[in-house]
C-alpha cells in the first residue's frame, strides 16, 4: 500500500526551523531548545513536549524540500537517504496538525488522524544545505514518514553528514 503524501513542497526557513503543533499545549517555540530536546539521543528533531514537533533544518533560510507521509506500517529504510531519526507522538482526538516555519511566514495543516505514532525523519544533503545558503537551488531534501506505532524513546539510526552530528551532540546526547 502507498503511503499517504501529507506535504511535498519546498519549505522557505528562517534559523532552519520546520515545527508542527497540535492540541492546545501552548508550547511554540520560545528559544529554549533544551525542553524540546530532553532526555533525547538526536539533536535536530525535538519531540520531547506534547503537541510540538521541531525540526531543525540545516539551512538557515533558503528552500528546502519536505516531504511528509502517512504509513500503513513501518516503512522500509531508503538507502538514499544519509541521515535518519526517529521519534515518537501521539495526536489526540480533535487535534488538528499544523506546521510552520519560523514565526509561521510560511504554513499549511497536515491531515494526521489522531493517534500514537512513530516518526522517521530523513535526510539528505544536510551539508549541502549548511555550507550552500545562498544556493538558487534546493540543496537540501527531509522526509517525515509517520505510521502507527506504540511510543519509545528516540533513535539515532544513520548520521553520516557532519551536519547531523554537530546537532546530535549539541542538542541530543541527553539520555
Amino acid at each position: 500500500m502507498s503511503p499517504v503524501v501529507l506535504l511535498d513542497q519546498v519549505v522557505h526557513t528562517n534559523y532552519g526551523q520546520f515545527t508542527l503543533e497540535w492540541g492546545t499545549s501552548g508550547a511554540a517555540w520560545d528559544g529554549d531548545a533544551d525542553r524540546f530536546f530532553a532526555g533525547q539521543l538526536n539533536g535536530w528533531i525535538g519531540a520531547a513536549v506534547d503537541g510540538v514537533l521541531v525540526v531543525m533544518l540545516a539551512r538557515y533560510g533558503g528552500g528546502s524540500s519536505m516531504r511528509a507521509e502517512l504509513c500503513a506500517q513501518e516503512p522500509p529504510m531508503d538507502a538514499e537517504w544519509e541521515d535518519c531519526v526517529e521519534v515518537s507522538l501521539a495526536i489526540a482526538s480533535g487535534d488538528a496538525v499544523g506546521w510552520g516555519t519560523w514565526t509561521w511566514s510560511e504554513s499549511g495543516t497536515l491531515d494526521l488522524p489522531a493517534g500514537s505514532y512513530r516518526v522517521r525523519a530523513s535526510a539528505r544533503g544536510r551539508d549541502a544545505g549548511k555550507e550552500g545558503e545562498f544556493a538558487p537551488d534546493v540543496v537540501d531534501y527531509y522526509l517525515l514518514q509517520f505510521w502507527p506505532a506504540a511510543p519509545r524513546p528516540d533513535a539515532v539510526l544513520r548520521t553520516t553528514s557532519i551536519d547531523a552530528a554537530y546537532w546530535n551532540t549539541e542538542w541530543g546526547s541527553r539520555r
